[in-house]
């Protein structure tokens, strides 16, 4: 290996962060890799395989200096503890945020083709956790919905109940109803909402029955047409769909609703997702309540560990969706506290004027 002709002691540190960073990211790659097959393992391999590239690059720059060990970063080595112990949407989701933050573009020392390279690393790590997201979508609203609701209602419950001057038992208990009823409800109302959109959706599938009745059709004169027209096609457009479908003698099918009735999630599986984090949010606040605290203390602590709760509620959601974690994490904070502000002052207001 050949070393620069002038290098700075900055350059060579940088260069050995940006070293370290791109063997643990290949090894991420590589871990999650294993956990797959098909072409989602080639994929992953082969982006390892990239990042190997990189390393090369950084190496031929450090000369003597790279065969050091460089210590990696906290944000790679975090990375790496997911990929080994889960190999989740997670991981694909914070690998993209990753690429995404590559300081490669403005990094002089760094060719073109490496900034490019992360840029669509950050595409490919995207659309494999795309089906991901997918997957997991119609639960995970329900979740994050549930929690959500748990926490700010029953923080507003208690707090606006306490603020009234009930006694201590009193907002213990309101607060237990509070997360019984509430989470009862969320899981039966999901389990509804949920069956009913399926419901609603199968009904724009086409039927077994229409489909097999291709094979039977008259080639010339047909309404199959008509059915790529009612989905929104020209009449050029629908034309040539129906020619060309019904030429696949075979397997002919008919057009499907574009939208995918598993993104939705099963009616239980929601119900039964809503139901428990509707509880586990609701608890938090009347957990200084059920270990004997009163008064201001208990509407501190209380406020304080459901803002902890909405601040990694939001930091999730943020982290899923590609969203900024910190702004997301915020705004669930200031929703939640801003709700149970409310409550709290009109409580007081009860109180004060003996209602």
């Amino acid at each position: 290996m050949t070393t620069a002709p002038t290098r700075s002691r900055e350059q060579v540190r940088r260069w050995r962060g940006y070293l370290a960073d791109e063997r643990a990211e290949a090894a991420v790659y590589r871990d999650l890799a294993s956990r797959r097959k098909g072409p989602d393992r080639e994929i992953l391999l082969e982006l390892a395989e990239a990042e190997g590239r990189h390393e090369q690059h950084w190496l031929e720059l450090l000369g003597e200096a790279g065969e050091r060990p460089t210590p990696v970063s906290l944000r790679t080595r975090f990375l790496g503890l997911l990929a080994r112990r889960f190999g989740s949407v997670f991981v694909l989701a914070l690998l993209q945020r990753a690429e995404g933050r590559s300081p490669y573009e403005a990094e002089a020392d760094a060719t073109p083709q490496m900034a490019a390279d992360e840029r669509i690393h950050e595409e490919v790590v995207r659309s494999l956790a795309m089906r991901g997201r997918a997957r997991i979508s119609g639960t995970f609203r329900a979740a994050v919905f549930g929690a959500n609701d748990g926490l700010v209602s029953n923080l507003a419950l208690v707090l606006g109940v306490g603020a009234a001057g009930a006694q201590p038992a009193l907002v213990l208990a309101t607060g237990i109803a509070g997360l019984l009823a509430g989470a009862l409800s969320m899981g039966a109302g999901e389990y509804v909402s949920v069956s009913s959109q399926r419901e609603l959706l199968a009904a724009s599938t086409p039927s077994k029955e229409s489909a097999a009745a291709l094979t039977r059709i008259d080639f010339d004169e047909n309404e199959v047409a008509l059915v790529f027209r009612a989905r929104g096609m020209d009449e050029a457009e629908a034309a040539r769909a129906a020619h060309a479908l019904l030429r696949e003698r075979e397997a002919p099918r008919l057009p499907a609703n574009d939208v995918d009735v598993e993104t939705v999630g099963t009616p239980f599986g929601v119900a039964l997702s809503s139901f428990g984090f509707f509880a586990a949010g609701a608890v938090v606040p009347i957990l200084p309540y059920l270990f004997g605290a009163t008064g201001l203390l208990a509407v501190v602590l209380a406020a304080g560990l459901v803002g902890l709760a909405l601040l990694a509620s939001g930091a999730v959601v943020g982290l899923l969706s590609g969203a900024p974690m910190l702004l997301r994490a915020l705004r669930q904070l200031a929703i939640g506290w801003g709700a149970a502000a409310v409550t709290y002052l009109l409580g007081l207001l009860f109180n004060a004027s003996g209602i």
